[in-house]
């Protein structure tokens, strides 16, 4: 591994107001968290949660996972980026990536079109846009004539691209700072780590970073929280993009039951196709320590930022989860 192990937990957390968040960052510090880590899909957009933790624990690193490449026009893209990486000096991490045709296109009205290009473009422009130079320049999914950002970082903030299969995997060695991954078990992290690290040394950049947003419900509940993950799995995993990426991984045969009875509409039968081994491969579950090992297990495969996404699944709460998964009771 290239960077000490960093353990981050995804905020805000469910059933507390952004408001009402400052004791619970206080408490991560305590707690032996180093990062926090938003999303941005249909709840709290990625850079508030991220703002209010710089003003609130300026001893956290802040990570956004991901912002969609398509949500916001390339220059208001730059200045969100610059303005948080002011905000938060030497601890701002960007993550962005295609989404998926769900978020930009049903939700948002915008074409899903060349993901690939847009998340390169995207990344290009940033970093360009970051330096305080002009920028007229015709991207391929865009173009921008007589850009300047207002704001110039004293830091320029590392820039992750999401990444599933080879292809952005690739880009996010060569073109970005390294990779953000999900929905794949510690195993998979062997697979798809040594490809971002190949491209980035091919490219002559530093060793890359590995973050890993990793779905955690510490209950022993074993089949209640399968029962209630099932849904979360075929919910993200009927979704284009990672569909093929478990194709890819080798997980088709176990995922065709599920595939065929959602395409026919039989979402009943599509959850009771999913195999329990996908289950505990893809969401974390059991005793808190066992929990924790199986972070562990992460880390130990290539993963540098563990960023945990706490699943409430059989009553878990949130902030209880986070207490129980804490590094300082590794």
């Amino acid at each position: 591994m290239s960077h000490s192990p960093r353990h981050g937990i995804t905020v805000p957390f469910a059933g507390l107001a952004l408001a009402d968040h400052r004791d619970a960052y206080r408490e991560l510090v305590d707690l032996g968290y180093t990062d926090v880590w938003s999303a941005e899909a249909d709840g709290a957009d990625g850079f508030t949660p991220l703002t209010l933790a710089a003003a609130w624990a300026p001893e956290l690193r802040l990570g956004v996972a991901i912002i969609p490449a398509y949500t916001r026009g390339p220059a208001l893209l730059a200045q969100s980026v610059a303005s948080l990486a002011d905000a938060a000096p030497g601890r701002f991490v960007m993550g962005i990536g295609s989404s998926s045709n769900v978020i930009v296109e049903r939700w948002n009205g915008i074409a899903f079109d060349e993901p690939y290009h847009r998340t390169r473009d995207s990344v290009r422009f940033i970093k360009a846009a970051l330096t305080g130079e002009k920028i007229t320049e015709e991207y391929r999914t865009f173009s921008v004539n007589g850009f300047r950002l207002g704001i110039r970082p004293a830091e320029q903030p590392p820039i992750l691209v999401a990444a599933l299969r080879e292809g952005m995997l690739k880009m996010a060695g060569r073109e970005g700072d390294g990779a953000i991954i999900n929905w794949l078990s510690a195993d998979d992290v062997r697979t798809v780590a040594p490809i971002v690290h190949d491209a980035a040394t091919a490219a002559g950049k530093p060793a890359p970073e590995i973050a890993a947003r990793i779905f955690v419900c510490p209950s022993e509940e074993t089949e209640t929280v399968r029962a209630q993950a099932r849904r979360a799995v075929a919910a993200y995993l009927n979704v284009p993009v990672y569909a093929a990426f478990h194709e890819w991984m080798g997980r088709g045969d176990a995922l065709k039951g599920m595939w065929d009875n959602w395409k026919a509409g039989d979402r009943k039968a599509a959850l009771a196709a999913i195999p329990d081994k996908v289950v505990d491969d893809l969401i974390i579950h059991g005793s808190a320590g066992s929990c924790r090992e199986q972070i562990a297990a992460y880390h130990e495969a290539g993963v540098d930022t563990a960023a945990i996404a706490i699943m409430p699944f059989a009553g878990v709460d949130p902030r209880q989860a986070a207490r129980d998964l804490a590094p300082a009771n590794a």
